[in-house]
């Protein structure tokens, strides 16, 4: 339902805007103008979010892997191929964008205020950013990406830690995460009438111009996501796997089902997990770490989506993307994507820290947030259709030391 509210706002603010353009009303132009200080506020709620939101995940997800000595072959494996195959996704994205970017009209954005680009720095500046010297005050100024650093590696103490501390320090996280998820639904409700409020202003400024530019956005990111999805996961599956792509996508058609539906491979975990070992002949052992592991790492779909995204802004913009900003975006879209929350449009959410170090201000990610349903439908089957895959290829790889019921199910809890 929600979804819905929000596609009628980003109409309604689209229409509203499209008219006061092309009639000249000074009534229409008058409503769309006002509306700007909604989109202002919205705007607000969502950074309040973003930078506690993005410290908690990140925390949780890399403490709960707790010893990675621990976790032997199987768990290094797993990691392993998250890790090698994100970085690919993030840059096909990037590309696919770029290619699609010669379709779009030229857009010219308003000024964005306070929020105008930062001067770029370079290659070792900005690795000398990384490792802030005071991450309360990298908090206050909003750096997110050093902010990202500093919460992984207190996540890597806390899980060497183990025992008491560890067990306290992750019930913490574990209550703020749950608080913010719940503050980040309450802002979600009132994304349709902030969507309206960033919409109807800037298409009243810009016209048509700015609709057709965000069609070519989406028909890019779904490009990138048929690309990778046939050019890595179906190949290596039919390769090292030895399952076809018919097998594979009747095999999971019920997750399928499910995190297309509820855009949450969370939500889709019983079922994967089921189909997993029951129709792709997965191990138990195998599925019951890298799925739910996967479910709260392995997201390429939305790091392909972020990577198109930060080009796409930077040239709704007119943001210059070198060299630095583009290997900086690839990193920090990288940390990010390992651990986005299980939330609707969480991948808009966190794309922070990409955008920050691209200097493409955060106006944009209100303009994504209200025709981010169809790519976050497709994303989260991509992301799901990985982690299904990594088990399949970590079972041949490794093995998982049983097999699955000979009836080709096997009980899920819950």
């Amino acid at each position: 339902m929600l979804h819905i509210l929000i596609a009628v706002g980003l109409v309604l603010g689209f229409a509203v805007g499209l008219l006061a353009a092309a009639t000249g009303s000074d009534a229409l132009m008058a409503v769309a103008l006002a509306s700007a200080p909604i989109g202002t506020v919205f705007m607000n709620a969502i950074r309040m979010v973003v930078i506690p939101l993005v410290m908690a995940v990140i925390f949780i997800g890399v403490a709960r892997l707790g010893d990675l000595r621990k976790l032997g072959r199987l768990g290094g494996t797993t990691l392993g191929f998250y890790w090698i195959t994100t970085p690919p996704a993030i840059v096909l994205g990037m590309a696919t964008m770029g290619f699609f970017l010669r379709f779009a009209p030229e857009v010219a954005m308003p000024a964005a205020g306070e929020q105008a680009a930062p001067e770029i720095p370079g290659i070792v500046d900005f690795l000398v950013t990384l490792v802030p010297p005071n991450p309360f005050a990298a908090a206050s100024a909003g750096s997110l990406l050093p902010l990202i650093v500093f919460t992984a590696l207190f996540g890597a103490a806390a899980a060497a830690l183990g025992g008491k501390h560890k067990a306290q320090l992750m019930a913490f996280a574990e209550a703020v995460s749950a608080t913010l998820v719940k503050l980040v639904w309450w802002v979600l409700w009132c994304a349709p009438v902030g969507v309206f409020g960033l919409a109807a202003p800037v298409t009243a400024q810009l016209g048509w111009d700015l609709v057709q530019s965000l069609a070519v956005f989406v028909a890019a990111v779904l490009t990138g996501l048929v690309l990778f999805t046939g050019g890595v996961f179906l190949v290596l599956l039919r390769w090292v796997g030895g399952i076809g792509p018919g097998r594979f996508v009747t095999g999971v058609f019920g997750a399928t089902s499910i995190a297309f539906a509820s855009t949450s491979t969370v939500a889709a975990l019983p079922a994967s997990l089921q189909e997993a070992s029951g129709k792709l002949g997965v191990s138990e052992n195998v599925a019951d770490l890298v799925l739910p592991l996967g479910a709260s790492l392995y997201r390429p779909g939305s790091a392909l989506f972020q990577g198109a995204a930060v080009v796409f802004l930077a040239h709704l913009f007119e943001v210059p993307f070198p060299l630095a900003a583009a290997g900086g975006a690839v990193l920090a879209v990288f940390l990010v994507a390992l651990t986005i929350a299980p939330v609707p449009s969480a991948s808009i959410f966190t794309m922070a820290p990409a955008l920050d170090v691209a200097g493409v201000p955060l106006a944009g990610l209100g303009i994504l947030l209200g025709i981010d349903r169809v790519p976050d439908m497709f994303r989260t089957v991509t992301n799901l259709w990985g982690q299904i895959t990594t088990s399949v290829l970590v079972d041949r790889w490794v093995g998982g030391g049983d097999k699955p019921p000979a009836d080709g199910y096997r009980p899920v809890d819950g």
